[in-house]
């Protein structure tokens, strides 16, 4: 195979080499296979890091059709959300932490809409924006366990079942808390966490202070990356 240019989106060796167990659906030396898997891999982070449609693949890495096949095979095998359990696991063994969390944070963001969310768009009044909504769950270290998007006239007290739901096929059900804001508050997102076996427990803002506070056991990384070291320690 010649040898092309990288691009800054291609896989490192140390990457490559944790990714790899988890891609391979054949053997190396199947006979259907037309190109190296390192190498459709990389197509597939290019139209992930630049958002490029999948017809632009550059011309030096696997045709587009391949990469899209292959990310469709992938996706269907449950490749990545194997990968992602087990480097959170990983992660939380590192900082440590047990394996999986106990304690989780709900929050969500209001997107600006777009041509192509056009169709899921409404509008966040508080927020004063028009768009998507994305509920987001992490733990308390910020790895994301669930996600949803809804449009941005959706509550955020509506989605706590999603939430609730995926947070714990996620984690093999050992979540039993979960801190939100007063978005949340309410007898029927408290019952609908339960009927998932999480109880929600509201962080509230001072009521003295005025502009930014920072909240404890909610302001955590994937949400809110400059603010680290907010992170709680509750979870085991």
């Amino acid at each position: 195979m010649a040898v092309r240019k990288p691009y800054p989106s291609d896989i490192s060796d140390d990457e490559w080499a944790f990714v790899a167990p988890y891609l391979k659906l054949l053997p190396e030396e199947a006979s259907q296979r037309r190109h190296d898997l390192r190498e459709v891999f990389n197509g597939l982070r290019y139209i992930v890091k630049t958002g490029a449609p999948w017809r632009w693949v550059p011309n030096d890495l696997p045709r587009w059709e391949a990469v899209y096949q292959q990310t469709q095979r992938w996706l269907a095998a449950g490749c990545f959300e194997a990968m992602v359990h087990d480097l959170r696991l990983l992660l939380r063994l590192a900082e440590g932490r047990a394996g999986e969390p106990t304690a989780v944070v709900l929050d969500s963001r209001t997107l600006q809409s777009s041509p192509e969310s056009g169709h899921r768009a409404g509008y966040d009044g508080a927020k004063r924006k028009k768009g998507s909504k994305v509920h987001i769950a992490v733990d308390t270290l910020g790895h994301l366990l669930g996600l949803h998007v809804t449009p941005a006239t959706t509550q955020d007290r509506a989605q706590v079942a999603e939430l609730a739901a995926q947070v714990q096929a996620a984690t093999g059900e050992s979540v039993t808390l979960a801190y939100l804001d007063q978005g949340y508050t309410g007898a029927e997102p408290a019952a609908e966490a339960a009927a998932h076996g999480l109880a929600l427990e509201v962080v509230k803002h001072p009521g003295a202070r005025r502009g930014f506070v920072l909240l404890p056991r909610r302001w955590v990384p994937s949400l809110h990356p400059a603010r680290r070291n907010a992170c709680s320690r509750a979870d085991a």
